[in-house]
């Protein structure tokens, strides 16, 4: 049965090869504008390409890396290193950092995808067009001594006369940067009144001659009261919120 199969493929290979090509893998058009347009075949490859580096788009130029470390910086500060678990702060996370980005997306959808889709202006053009939304953001959140540094690491001299004129490489390295430092100020915040809790507990158990004791035993229980009662979990997520200037109105 293989033989068969076999022959009748190698009987075949001549009209396969004598059929008619399909669309062009490779092929590059001029433009009117003097621009290059590539084949759907093309455009689809860098799509997918693209996709294997969604995540790390995600984690770096949105507000996800702020959140999901508030988050994770919060459980240690109450002494419990998996409540909630990985995938519900992975979740809030990126659900939280969605409605952060809404207008920047929404921005992004309308100025960019949208005309791209009724094939008003090339993939390119797309391209920058999305990339403003998403740069303007980033502007906004990071801070001008990192961007500094990172010009002069890049070889500038000077910082741009304006910020719109901040190269994208250089700007996302100090959009990261700056958030890294904005969430470990507020991790730093949140871990003050449970360290007072901690300190308490201890130096009662001391007093009473306790030593065997282990502190986070008795005052775990006294932490999510005290989370609850002030409703933690509310005052969190406004304070990252706030940090974006989501809401600021609305919250004060």
């Amino acid at each position: 049965m293989t033989r068969k199969i076999i022959g009748f493929l190698i009987l075949m290979f001549p009209v396969i090869a004598l059929a008619e090509p399909g669309i062009p893998a490779v092929s590059v058009t001029a433009g009117a504008n003097g621009g290059q347009e590539f084949t759907v075949s093309l455009q689809v490859l860098a799509i997918m390409t693209g996709l294997t580096l969604l995540p790390s788009l995600v984690m770096m130029t949105t507000a996800f890396t702020r959140i999901v470390i508030v988050l994770g910086l919060l459980r240690q500060a109450m002494g419990m290193p998996t409540v909630p678990s990985n995938q519900v702060i992975l979740g809030l996370s990126l659900f939280l950092s969605f409605f952060v980005m809404y207008p920047v997306l929404e921005r992004a959808n309308q100025e960019a995808l949208q005309p791209y889709m009724a094939e008003e202006i090339t993939s390119m053009q797309a391209l920058e067009k999305a990339k403003r939304p998403f740069a303007e953001f980033m502007i906004e959140q990071t801070r001008v001594a990192d961007i500094d540094m990172f010009i002069r690491m890049d070889g500038g001299d000077k910082m741009p006369d304006t910020l719109d004129e901040v190269p994208f490489h250089v700007l996302v390295p100090a959009f990261v940067i700056s958030e890294l430092k904005t969430a470990f100020q507020i991790g730093f915040l949140l871990f003050l009144p449970f360290l007072v809790i901690d300190l308490v507990v201890a130096s009662v158990l001391m007093a009473m001659g306790m030593m065997m004791l282990s502190p986070m035993v008795i005052s775990l229980p006294f932490k999510i009261m005290l989370f609850v009662m002030v409703d933690g979990w509310t005052m969190i997520i406004g304070t990252l919120m706030t940090s974006f200037g989501v809401g600021s109105g609305v919250l004060s």
